[in-house]
């Protein structure tokens, strides 16, 4: 699929003597998120700040829906909860796809745990896992 081609075209990018950076990231992500490939989305996200080259809210969101298809809402929240390390302000769309991670996988409690922690102000993020 264009997913496929996608990932490709980011691995040739070195060969190319292109340097990725966080929309061509970004892009690799989202690939990974659609063919489901939730450890890949996590890995890129993982290698980025080694590159220095910062995670935005995109590669956050993408990476994040990537788990919740796959059913992998621990990793999903592990994710959403390390954005602030990384100085990355969760928007409504990233909240909404934490909490899609939990229902998903059945965890009705953290859904509602999240939903309820959504901040009036965006600007205000301070998740916590027991």
């Amino acid at each position: 699929g264009h997913w496929q081609h996608a990932l490709c075209l980011f691995a040739e990018m070195p060969l190319q003597e292109l340097g990725p950076d966080v929309i061509s990231y970004s892009v690799a992500v989202s690939a990974c998120e659609k063919g489901a490939r939730w450890q890949q989305a996590l890995g890129l996200v993982a290698v980025m700040p080694l590159r220095k080259i910062f995670p935005n809210v995109i590669c956050y969101t993408a990476a994040m829906c990537a788990c919740e298809t796959c059913g992998q809402w621990q990793h999903a929240l592990r994710l959403f909860a390390s954005m602030p390390t990384q100085k990355v302000c969760p928007d409504v769309i990233i909240w909404k796809a934490a909490v899609s991670a939990c229902e998903q996988g059945g965890k009705w409690h953290w859904a509602v745990h999240l939903f309820e922690e959504i901040p009036l102000s965006i600007g205000q993020f301070r998740m916590t896992l027991p």
